[in-house]
């Protein structure tokens, strides 16, 4: 009807138009390419230790994400080489154990080298705070515990503290993505609606 009368659709309309005959007409390849992207980098993550570095890396530098991460890192640390020494694994065993659990390669690497340098006789927490990687209160408390022979005890409760943290920041995020989430999909339906409904409101300067 608006080409019969010489005119254009309205450019929101027809971006929406073309949108979705692209989707239409391409939906095996974007889905296929976004399947194969999700293939390549499982494959890169779990082949190339580079990768799995690298990416590790950035996710605990990600905004909000990475402080979760970088938590439940360390709760995963204390909770399961506290769990170990209380059961009278040896430090360097249990060491080498937690580096593999914790989940992270950037903490398994310095988990891993703090084992070496707790096999040549440093103490854990100096190693711990050359990392750099953990905040000072999980070095004073583990200092307090290697000092008072109560490793386990101590980090048993840095165990719980972060625990506790990574809860509450995931119960603040989750409250956070619900207005987030109800914003996005208010946007996109208003948007299709207006597109859909422009063309009417534009047909008497048309005519």
């Amino acid at each position: 009807m608006f080409e019969g009368f010489g005119a254009d659709l309205p450019a929101l309309t027809l971006f929406v138009v073309k949108l979705s005959n692209i989707f239409t007409t391409y939906w095996w390849a974007i889905f296929g390419a976004i399947g194969a992207l999700i293939f390549v980098l499982a494959n890169l993550k779990k082949r190339s230790k580079t990768f799995n570095d690298l990416l590790d890396r950035y996710i605990l530098k990600a905004p909000i994400f990475g402080e979760i991460v970088t938590k439940a890192t360390i709760a995963r640390f204390a909770r399961t080489l506290s769990t170990m020494f209380a059961a009278g694994m040896p430090l360097v065993e249990a060491l080498e154990t937690v580096a593999d659990a914790c989940g992270n390669s950037v903490y398994g690497n310095a988990i891993m080298q703090m084992r070496d340098e707790v096999a040549t006789g440093t103490q854990m927490n100096v190693s711990m705070k050359q990392s750099g990687l953990f905040p000072n209160m999980v070095v004073q408390m583990l200092a307090i515990g290697e000092e008072t022979g109560a490793v386990d005890t101590m980090l048993a409760k840095v165990a719980d503290f972060y625990e506790e943290e990574v809860d509450n920041m995931v119960d603040g995020l989750s409250s956070l993505l619900e207005p987030m989430i109800m914003a996005i999909l208010g946007v996109l339906i208003g948007g299709l609606v207006i597109a859909m409904y422009l063309p009417i409101f534009k047909m008497g300067e048309v005519v």
